[in-house]
This record gives C-alpha cells, structure tokens and sequence, in this order.
C-alpha cells in the first residue's frame, strides 16, 4: 500500500492533542512520521507534545513562540512541516494527511483512502467524513493529497486565504479529481470553526473568483440544510463574500487570474449543466 505523512498544527490544545496524535500513531496503515506545530500554546500543550514524542519515534515537533492567534499562520506553519521534511531528508511518501489538533480518525481511517487512492490514480485530494452528508468537496481535516501532484505543482502551499480551495483548483486544472469516502470516518472534539466565523469561507470565495450565482447557491444550500457550517456559519459566509475588500499582496490578496478564470468557467460551466437538465425536454 501507498505511504504518507501527516501534519497536524495546534495552540493551546491540552484537552484535545493526546487523543489527535494517538489516532493517527494507532492506524492500521501508520504515517511514515507525523510533524506537529505547535503555533505558541501557553497551556500543557508543549508538556503533552515532549511526552508524546519520547513515546512514539515518528513524531516530530516545531514549537513556535507565542504571537497570539492568527489563522493566516496555519497555512504558513504546513509549509514549516514540509521545510522540517527537505531538512532532515525524511523519507519522500505517496501521500500526505493534514490533520487537525481536534479530530479523532477511526483506526482504519488512513487504510481506506489509501486504497482507494491507490487504485484510482486519478483522484488527487481524498478525505474521510464527519458524518453521513452528501458533501462532495473534501474535508480539510483529514484531507489526503497525492505528493506527485501537488510538489509538481507546489513549492510549498500558497500562503493565502482559501489555500485549501486553491490546491483542489489547481488538481482539477491538472485533470485530476478529487472526493470524500463516506466509509472513512472522522470526529470533531469541538464546533466547526468556532474562532473565526467563516470570514475566509466567504473571502476566499472573492480572492478565488467564485462566480456571484455559485456563491448565492452555496449559501442556500448551508443555509437550508443548516451542513456543514450551520446557519449562521452560512450568513458569516455571505456577508465576508459580498464585503471583502482583497489588499495588493500578502494574505489577503488574490489569487492569479488563471486560477481565477478558471475556477468560475467551471462554476459558469456547471450552473448551465444543472439549468439544461433541469430544463423540459421537447
């Protein structure tokens, strides 16, 4: 089978952490290594993340000093982890997770993308579930990416907002696909999202060129079905889309406009696909 390593960043994440590493240290197919960054956590964080690492050899730690939260920097302490990996020469993989400081992944959660990912060889970007939604675009969390794509195609990732959405972009514009596997099963140890209320699920829908109709359409959807983010997350959403103001360079910018041709030709491409169908036959 495939192999691959695993990212996992966290602050302040005592209550969650232990449980987080050991799920992924305890699946039937283990990551090669997994890289923690700790981004300046003044709880026992740091305490737990030492004992782990004297306890499982795969596990590496970054500790970074305490600049208060800052959600640009979980984009930017990835590329840290894939620094830490061309420093020490770590073993180059099929594949690697991003994991989350507050998921738990069920013991054969890696086995089952794997094998999929293995046997499909053009799906790029793979994730497991929470729950049993009709989602069709990956998880974050959890999110499996094939390393012959992505280093082809990156560097590092992008260090911007909607990095995640960018990455999938970029494999659909490769000709790869991508999907969730219902069967691979994850849990949350806190809300969705609860620090910074969909501010990029509704900015980096404008940085990537999201066409208006594709935007109001996600918004009915989460809306309605009150999934992923809840109603609110669906409002918070909608408004950063419709009262974002993108800045020249950094963080907050946009993106190339390749990327952003192209990903609303795709919207544009499928709203007339859903109108034609939708449409009566003669």
């Amino acid at each position: 089978m495939g192999t691959y390593f695993t990212i996992v960043t966290c602050r302040n994440s005592e209550n969650d952490i232990e449980k987080a590493i050991k799920s992924l240290s305890d699946q039937t197919i283990k990551p090669s290594y997994i890289i923690v960054i700790d981004d300046g956590s003044k709880d026992n964080t740091g305490e737990i993340l030492k004992r782990l690492s004297d306890e499982i050899h795969n596990l590496f730690i970054i500790s970074n000093p305490d600049l208060g939260y800052d959600i640009s920097r979980i984009v930017k302490n990835w590329n840290k982890a894939l620094a830490l990996k061309a420093e020490k020469m770590l073993e180059d993989t099929d594949y690697h997770m991003i994991g989350t400081d507050d998921t738990i992944y069920y013991n054969d959660y890696a086995e089952k993308i794997i094998e999929f990912m293995d046997n499909n060889t053009d799906y790029a970007i793979v994730s497991g579930n929470i729950d049993d939604g009709s989602y069709k675009t990956p998880r974050g969390a959890g999110r499996f990416v094939r390393n012959s794509f992505f280093y082809k195609e990156y560097a590092q990732y992008p260090e911007k907002m909607g990095y995640e959405s960018a990455v999938l972009i970029a494999s659909r514009k490769n000709g790869y696909k991508e999907t969730i596997l219902k069967e691979a099963k994850f849990e949350h140890t806190r809300p969705l999202g609860q620090n910074h209320h969909f501010y990029e699920f509704g900015a980096s829908m404008r940085t990537l060129g999201y066409h208006p109709l594709f935007a109001f359409g996600r918004f009915f959807l989460y809306f309605g079905t009150s999934k992923p983010i809840g109603r609110a997350g669906a409002l918070y959403m909608l408004y950063h889309y419709i009262s974002y103001k993108p800045k020249i360079e950094g963080y907050d910018s946009m993106y190339p406009d390749d990327i952003r041709k192209f990903t609303r030709k795709t919207q544009v491409d499928k709203i007339k696909s859903l109108i034609k169908q939708r449409s009566p036959t003669n």
